[in-house]
C-alpha cells in the first residue's frame, strides 16, 4: 500500500515540480514581492579537493566538492523517497518555508527554517539532478544574494540574529561548490567584513553563541579562496565569544539526566519554560551538544594544535558514558538524559551529530569516526521517519513501545515529542532533517592529503573528481550495510598512479581486498587499507567484509544485537492511528498491538539475507534479520508516563518461561521496537 501510495505521490510530484520549475505558487510569490528562480546555473567543472591554505594547518581527508557524488542503488531510492515526502514538497504544506519565506522576501517565518530548509534541499535537488527541486532552492538562493544590506548583512530585516545566517552561509558554500556562481563569494566577504567589525558591539549570543563553529567552517571556507586574512580574524573574534566546548568537556558537569532544577529552569503553567537561554541549559542542550562535537577539530584547522584537534573524541566518550545510546548517539530529549534505552534524542541532534563527525573524520583522520557515522546513518536516522518520510518524530527511543501523547520520560520536551507527523512538539527537525541523507551522500568519498582517495563510509555511489590532475571516476556497487560485498570500479580518464585507502570498519572480523581477482595485501594501518598504484581503466576492487552476529552490552547489562553496523530490534506489532490531518500529510500516534517484554536468551543468534526492497528501511520486507529464541518477562512493563520501564538488570531469571523464536529486524525499521533486551537465565 505504501509503496503504491509512493507512486501516486511520484506522478503528482513531478507533474507539481515541473509546474513548480517556472514559478512557484506565482500569485503567493507576487503577494509576497518575491520574483520567481533565474534559469537554474549548469554544473561547476569537475575539480579536485582543495587543501587548506596557510597558516590553516592541512588535513589528512579532504571533502570532495558537493556535487561530486551521486547515490545509486538503495541510497538513491533513498533520497528519491525524501524526494517525493517532506524533503522536496515541505514548502507546499508548510508555511514557514512556503512563499511568503522571509528567506523569500515576505513577511513570514523569517529566523532559522528557511535556511534550514535550503542546507538539505540544496545538495539532494543536485544529488538527484532533479531541476525542480533545483529551482525550489534557486529561489531562496537568488532572494539572498540578490537583497544584502547596504552594510553587506544578508537576510530579513525582521531580525538581526548572528545564527540563521550561519546556516545560510552553510547553503551558500555548497551552492557556488556546485555551480560556481559569481555572486556568491563578494556576498559572503561583505557579510563577514560587517560582522567582524560589528561582533565587538554586538557579540554573539543565544544559539549562535553556542554554534560559532558552524560558521567559522564557512569562513575558513572562503579565506581559502580568497587569502583575506581578516577572516582569520574573524574566525577568532567567533571563537572568542562562542562557547568553550573543550572547557565544558574536561570537567563534564551533566553526568547523568538532567532535571529542571539541574538546568536552572522553570515551567510555567502553560508548559513553556522560563530561562531557556542560560548558560547551563544551552550548554545541557542535546542539539548544541550535537553541533559542538565538530568545534574542536575545526578550531585544530586555525590553531594546529594536536590537544585541539584530538578533543573530539573526549567529548564523544563523555558523551557515551554519561548518556550513550546503542545506535551512536547521546540521550537528549531535548537537555542531555542519561542512558536509559527509554529515553529519546532528537532528530536534530542525529542530523547535526552526522555532520559534525563528517567535518571531523576529514579533519583527524580518524576511521573511527567513519564506523560511528556508519552507526548512526544506518540505524537513528532511518528510524525516525514514516517508510515514505512524510511524517518525522522529535524523538526517538531504542526502547519504544508506543508513540502517544502522554508525557514520556523526557527531560524538557512535551508530550508530542515522539508521535510520527509534520512537525511534533517544535517545527526546528521538520526543516532541518533534510540535510541527514544528502550530506551523508557527499561525504561517503574524500580526497587524501597524498593526492589519492578515500572510502570514508560504503554505500552505492558513483564518484566523478580530478586525482593526479587526471579525471577519474569510481563506481561503487553494493547492498552494504545489509550485505557484507562491495565492488569498486575505477575508471580513471588515462592510467594514473595515485593511492586508494578503504576504510576497515572497527566491527569487520577481517575484510580481503582483490584487486582485477588477485588479492592485494596493501599497507593496513589506522583504520585504512591503502592500495597505492598505477590504475587503469576498467580496474576492479573487490572487498568482502566478515562480519558476525554479536551482542553488545549496554545499560544494565542489557544486550543489543549488530552485526556490522546495523543494529537489530525487536519488532513490535504497530497500531497508527490518526490524530490530525496537517495538509498533504497527518499527525500520527503508534499504539503496540502485541508483547514487547521479552528477554533474550543464550541460544545461537541466526542471521539470514532476503532480497533488498525498494524501501530499504521497512518492516514489511526487512532485507536481513536476525532469529532468536527469547522468553516473555511479565515483570517488565510500561510507566505510568507511556513508556518501557528501564530494562530489567540481567541476567533475569524466568522460571517455567516457554522459549519462542522471533525474528529482529534491522533498528531502523521498526517503528515500535525494543532494542536494549534483558538476558535471561533459565
Amino acid at each position: 500500500m505504501i509503496e503504491a501510495r509512493m507512486r501516486r505521490r511520484a506522478f503528482l510530484h513531478s507533474a507539481s515540480l515541473l509546474a513548480l520549475a517556472g514559478a512557484v505558487a506565482p500569485a503567493a510569490a507576487r503577494a509576497a514581492g518575491v520574483a520567481p528562480a533565474r534559469r537554474v546555473p549548469p554544473a561547476a567543472p569537475l575539480r579536485a579537493p582543495r587543501q587548506n591554505r596557510a597558516p590553516l594547518a592541512p588535513q589528512p581527508l579532504l571533502p570532495l566538492p558537493t556535487g561530486s557524488i551521486k547515490p545509486a542503488g538503495w541510497l538513491r531510492r533513498q533520497l528519491e523517497i525524501q524526494a517525493l515526502g517532506l524533503g522536496g514538497r515541505l514548502d507546499e504544506t508548510w508555511a514557514d518555508v512556503g512563499p511568503n519565506s522571509g528567506w523569500l522576501g515576505g513577511d513570514g517565518e523569517s529566523w532559522e527554517r528557511g535556511p534550514y530548509f535550503v542546507d538539505g534541499l540544496l545538495p539532494l535537488a543536485w544529488a538527484l539532478d532533479d531541476e525542480a527541486l533545483k529551482a525550489k532552492a534557486q529561489r531562496f538562493v537568488d532572494w539572498t544574494l540578490d537583497h544584502p544590506w547596504p552594510n553587506g548583512m544578508i537576510g530579513p530585516k525582521s531580525n538581526d540574529d548572528w545564527w540563521p545566517r550561519m546556516v545560510m552561509a552553510k547553503v551558500l558554500i555548497q551552492y557556488h561548490e556546485l555551480t560556481e556562481d559569481p555572486r556568491v563569494i563578494p556576498v559572503l566577504t561583505a557579510y563577514f567584513h560587517h560582522q567582524l567589525a560589528a561582533l565587538p558591539a554586538r557579540p554573539l549570543k543565544d544559539w549562535g553563541r553556542f554554534r560559532w563553529h558552524d560558521e567559522v567552517v564557512a569562513v575558513l571556507w572562503l579565506y581559502n579562496r580568497t587569502g583575506d586574512a581578516r577572516l582569520i580574524d574573524l574566525a577568532r573574534l567567533l571563537h572568542q565569544q562562542g562557547w568553550n566546548w573543550q572547557a565544558e568537556f574536561a570537567d563534564f558537569p551533566f553526568r547523568r539526566k538532567v532535571t529542571l532544577d539541574d538546568l536552572g529552569m522553570v515551567r510555567r503553567p502553560d508548559g513553556n519554560f522560563d530561562n531557556t537561554m542560560t548558560d547551563r541549559a544551552l550548554s545541557g542542550h542535546g542539539v548544541n551538544n550535537a553541533m559542538g562535537i565538530k568545534a574542536s577539530p575545526v578550531w585544530s584547522l586555525v590553531t594546529g594544535g594536536k590537544a585541539d584537534r584530538e578533543a573530539v573524541h573526549h567529548q564523544l566518550a563523555e558523551l557515551d558514558r554519561c548518556h550513550g545510546m546503542p545506535t551512536g548517539m547521546f540521550a537528549a530529549d531535548e537537555h542531555l538524559a542519561g542512558p536509559s534505552p527509554s529515553q529519546g534524542v532528537e532528530l536534530c541532534a542525529v542530523v547535526e551529530t552526522l555532520f559534525s563527525l563528517e567535518l571531523a573524520v576529514a579533519i583527524t583522520g580518524d576511521a573511527a569516526l567513519a564506523d560511528r557515522i556508519e552507526r548512526i546513518a544506518y540505524n537513528a536516522l532511518p528510524a525516525t521517519f514514516t517508510d515514505d518520510m512524510w511524517a518525522h518524530q522529535y524523538d526517538q527511543q531504542p526502547n519504544q513501545i508506543k508513540c502517544s501523547l502522554a508525557p514520556g520520560p523526557w527531560t524538557t520536551n512535551g508530550p508530542e515529542a515522539n508521535l510520527f507527523g509534520l512537525e511534533p512538539h517544535f517545527g526546528c527537525c521538520t526543516a532541518n532533517f533534510h540535510q541527514g541523507w544528502p550530506k551523508l551522500n557527499d561525504s561517503l568519498w574524500m580526497g587524501t592529503a597524498d593526492g589519492g582517495l578515500a572510502a570514508l563510509v560504503y554505500a552505492p555511489c558513483r564518484v566523478r573528481t580530478v586525482v593526479a590532475d587526471v579525471p577519474v571516476s569510481l563506481t561503487v556497487t553494493t547492498d552494504y550495510p545489509f550485505r557484507d560485498t562491495a565492488a569498486v570500479d575505477v575508471a580513471p580518464l588515462r592510467p594514473a598512479r595515485f593511492p586508494i585507502k578503504l576504510r576497515i570498519p572497527g566491527w569487520a572480523k577481517e575484510m580481503t581486498v582483490t584487486v582485477n581477482g588477485a588479492p592485494v595485501p596493501g599497507e593496513r594501518s589506522d583504520g585504512f587499507l591503502t592500495i597505492d598504484r598505477t590504475w587503469n581503466p576498467g580496474d576492479a576492487i573487490a572487498i568482502r567484509f566478515a562480519f558476525e552476529v554479536a551482542r553488545e552490552r549496554g545499560y544494565k547489562d542489557a544486550v543489543t544485537v549488530a552485526r556490522g553496523p546495523l543494529l537489530f530490534a525487536l519488532p513490535i506489532a504497530e497500531s497508527w492511528q490518526k490524530w490530525r490531518t496537517r495538509g498533504l500529510t497527518a499527525d500520527w500516534e503508534v499504539y503496540p498491538a502485541g508483547p514487547w517484554n521479552y528477554a533474550l536468551t543464550d541460544a545461537p543468534l541466526v542471521h539470514a539475507e532476503h532480497p533488498i526492497p525498494s524501501i530499504a528501511f521497512s518492516r514489511r520486507t526487512p532485507p536481513v534479520t536476525v532469529a532468536a529464541t527469547m522468553v516473555r518477562v511479565p515483570g517488565w512493563i510500561e510507566a505510568h508516563g507511556g513508556y518501557a520501564d528501564p530494562p530489567p538488570p540481567s541476567p533475569v531469571v524466568i522460571a517455567g518461561a516457554e522459549p519462542e523464536t522471533i525474528s529482529l529486524i534491522p533498528y531502523g525499521a521498526a517503528k515500535l521496537r525494543v532494542t536494549a533486551l534483558p538476558v535471561a537465565r533459565a
